[in-house]
């Protein structure tokens, strides 16, 4: 892989969440993506420096500030993350969310975890739930069906999940959280694609995957029906996505995106 394609899979991709288990991992990562331990701290701190600075960033906004101080997260309390990429990146939502807390609020010690797990649809995570709710968590904001709306192969006739069956994961995901956990739920919808940018990623075309709009609105349609508050992305993001939003794959937010997840999620729960 040539640099910038390290950067982006280190950004979006951690292996140690799916197999931190086996005897070696997590000292074995700088090697994995071809680096020195020195180099791969160094790149992973970017990151987290890039999500602090869009933490201060949103936190000069007085009026975002405010939010924050009236979020609902009480002292000590515990935030599960659950999402694919767009929650796995290192600059996303979650570890935004991470640093405007620490910042603002340093002393409520409000945890976030981030279970974002690249390329997971919603089958996927529902498999590996039960294990992931163990850890009791008093909230839980699901960000998922990214990837059930994704379309494979010469004109594809089906996405990977179908609208019905993500509506009926995303329901038995909150079914068996309430069983095991007594957390809070926000969901998070699909944020549109910049279809065009999809299609000419070299990646994405070698691989014949391809994200519609459609596909999304569909999902985002049934899950405002959902009674649980929803942070309803295609009014943020637009349809198609603002080119501002999305990166240059078309599918991953830019940091502003994310920052734009970040500041709808925090007016939705103080609203």
């Amino acid at each position: 892989m040539n640099e910038e394609m390290v950067l982006k899979t280190l950004q979006l991709t951690h292996l140690e969440k799916l197999y931190g288990y086996l005897p070696g991992m997590v000292d074995a990562l700088p090697s994995i993506f071809g680096l020195d331990k020195d180099r791969y701290a160094e790149l992973t701190e970017g990151f987290a420096v890039h999500a602090r600075q869009a933490a201060q960033e949103l936190l000069d906004d007085d009026a975002f500030a405010s939010a924050v101080d009236a979020l609902p997260f009480a002292p000590g309390q515990t935030v599960l993350a659950v999402g694919d990429s767009m929650t796995d990146d290192l600059q996303s939502w979650a570890e935004i969310l991470r640093h405007v807390l620490e910042l603002l609020r340093p002393d409520d010690g409000v945890r976030i975890v981030n279970g974002g797990l690249s390329a997971h649809t919603t089958a996927m995570v529902l498999r590996r739930w039960v294990p992931t709710v163990a850890q009791r968590p008093d909230w839980i904001i699901c960000f998922l069906g990214g990837n059930d709306v994704t379309r494979v192969g010469p004109e594809p006739t089906k996405s990977q999940v179908s609208t019905a069956e993500t509506v009926a994961n995303l329901r038995e995901l909150h079914r068996i959280a309430a069983a095991r956990a007594d957390a809070s739920w926000v969901w998070i919808t699909p944020a549109p694609v910049h279809e065009e940018r999809v299609a000419a990623f070299p990646p994405f075309r070698m691989g014949e995957s391809t994200w519609r709009n459609d596909d999304i609105v569909a999902l985002t349609e049934a899950m405002r029906d959902f009674p649980e508050p929803v942070v309803d992305l295609t009014t943020v993001f637009g349809v198609p996505a603002a080119d501002d939003l999305q990166g240059p794959d078309g599918v991953h937010a830019s940091l502003a995106g994310q920052q734009a997840v970040t500041r709808a999620l925090v007016t939705r729960l103080v609203s």
